[in-house]
């Protein structure tokens, strides 16, 4: 097992680039900070510094051990933290957390402590790496690849529409047909949330699914482009009530079959959850939690 102490100290290291430099910052003696480094790379079977008359550089194997070095010292830093204090991480991704999770949020802090209540909003891969991080306690996704360890739920169904600008030839449908959604060009959102899964899935019948014509990276980006004029989209509805409501953007819902995207609810499998979930999990789903999907 590795040492915590011997990775910060090595973290120290090749950022001073000087033993002495680095007993001075961690407060060590400079031959404990060298018992230190031997040991870890004796524990590893690598050489992790080479010496020089003026200081140390970091081998290919200590560039390699950096990024497991630094998490190992954060997790530790987060479980201090969640167990002195109870704090609870929730990480959302971007269309979630913006356009959907917010008033469940606001209610779940009317009996919590906010001091003690992290939200992280950022795209879905990147969310499910700081679950899979342990720098999330919860996650609620578009999309989830039911990766080993975890508790997941499906939350709710969101409805997915076709956005298009006040004066394009659909904007006074009252649906548009599988079919015709079909022959569209269609610009593309966030990467990573499972659209293009669910787009798979929805035309698997034979009938080509549209073309994605540009990668815009994000819903706000995708939603100035339509109003722009520059294409339409398949985009959730929430995410335009706004602009549905202030007339600048046309929300045409698909004839059936509908087009839905399931939102899910994950957490870590600890090995007791049939005893108890994360409270921000059973504010969401109610007693549903008790009955979870195992990833």
């Amino acid at each position: 097992m590795l040492n915590l102490a011997w990775a910060k100290t090595f973290l120290a290291l090749v950022e001073t680039k000087s033993f002495q430099a680095a007993a001075d910052q961690l407060q060590l003696a400079q031959p404990t900070v060298s018992q230190q480094i031997r040991k870890l790379e004796e524990e590893l079977g690598v050489v992790l510094v080479r010496r020089s008359r003026s200081g140390c550089e970091p081998t290919p194997a200590a560039f390699a051990f950096m990024p497991y070095a630094t998490s190992l010292i954060r997790i530790s830093e987060r479980a201090l933290t969640a167990v002195r204090t109870g704090q609870v991480r929730v990480g959302a991704s971007s269309n979630v957390g913006i356009y959907i999770l917010q008033p469940f949020v606001r209610r779940f802090l009317r009996d919590h402590d906010p001091e003690l209540f992290d939200l992280v909003i950022d795209r879905n891969p990147v969310i499910a790496q700081k679950l899979d991080d342990t720098e999330l306690d919860v996650a609620v996704m578009e999309w989830w690849d039911r990766r080993p360890g975890f508790l997941w739920k499906r939350w709710r169904s969101e409805p997915i529409v076709l956005i298009v600008p006040p004066d394009h030839p659909l904007a006074e449908d009252r649906q548009v047909s599988k079919r015709k959604l079909a022959e569209l060009d269609l610009l593309g959102g966030e990467p990573g949330t499972g659209t293009g899964r669910l787009l798979e899935s929805y035309f698997a019948d034979g009938i080509s699914p549209p073309r994605i014509a540009l990668q815009l990276g994000s819903t706000e980006a995708v939603k100035e482009a339509v109003k722009a004029g520059l294409g339409v989209s398949l985009v959730l509805r929430s995410a335009v009530a706004e602009e549905v409501r202030n007339g600048s953007l046309r929300a045409i819902p698909i004839q059936r079959p509908a087009l839905e995207k399931d939102l899910f609810v994950i957490w870590r499998d600890t090995g007791v959850s049939h005893i108890s979930a994360p409270a921000f999990v059973t504010h969401l789903l109610g007693d549903d939690w008790k009955k979870p999907e195992v990833s």
